[in-house]
């Protein structure tokens, strides 16, 4: 391995430690309603957004929340001995991408059927201390 690719490997590695992510795969809720509650917490305090999400009614914003709050496990888990408080954590990023779709039959008029798409999406979410 040349220098500069330890260099640059060594550099990553270390903005890495304070970043700690949690992720959800398959989750039964559209894309598209998703971002909608991801939009909401992203770039805020931690705990701001807990409350936040608490107090939404959409039914995407219990997993976002539990995501949320495993990321934060995750991140006690990596830096031990460190307050959260102390710690000042932010929701850095949230990414939505779309998942599987299960194709299903809906009967229609005239003996025809239509195709009803059921989707579905992975999060991930990052936390990062400022």
């Amino acid at each position: 391995m040349g220098a500069r690719k330890r260099n640059t490997a060594n550099r990553l590695k270390e903005e890495r430690k304070n970043i700690s992510l949690a992720k959800l795969n398959d989750c039964p809720t559209s894309p598209r309603k998703m971002r909608l509650v991801a939009d909401m917490v992203r770039g805020v305090d931690v705990f701001k957004a807990l409350s936040m999400l608490q107090h939404n009614p959409k039914e995407a914003s219990g997993r976002l929340e539990k995501l949320i709050k495993s990321a934060i496990t995750n991140w006690e888990a990596k830096n031990e001995g460190k307050r959260i408080e102390d710690a000042k954590l932010v929701v850095k990023e949230v990414y939505v991408d779309s998942a599987t779709m299960l194709k299903r039959i809906q009967p229609a008029p005239q003996g025809r059927a239509h195709r009803v798409r059921k989707r579905s999406n992975h999060v991930t979410v990052v936390i990062d201390s400022i």
